[in-house]
């Protein structure tokens, strides 16, 4: 099924993209059986598993990882 969906990207707001992308992001979840995750996360996972069970991982509270994405994204 290829159906073409055109989005007025141009004049929707940030708020207004961020939940097309929600809605999507919720929509793909509800089948998870239809999509395989790529092999590089499930590695990306496993090295995760491993520095929280040998004590290495690093946690750091929600707001401090948005920030952080933020800046790293805006340019």
């Amino acid at each position: 099924m290829n159906t073409e969906v055109v989005l007025p990207l141009d004049r929707m707001t940030l708020d207004e993209k961020l939940e097309v992308l929600n809605l999507v992001w919720v929509d793909i979840a509800k089948k998870p059986d239809e999509y395989e995750s790529p092999e590089w996360h499930v590695e990306y996972l496993k090295k995760m598993e491993k520095a929280i069970e040998d004590g290495s991982a690093r946690f750091i509270p929600l707001e401090e990882a948005e920030k952080i994405i933020m800046d790293r994204t805006s340019s």
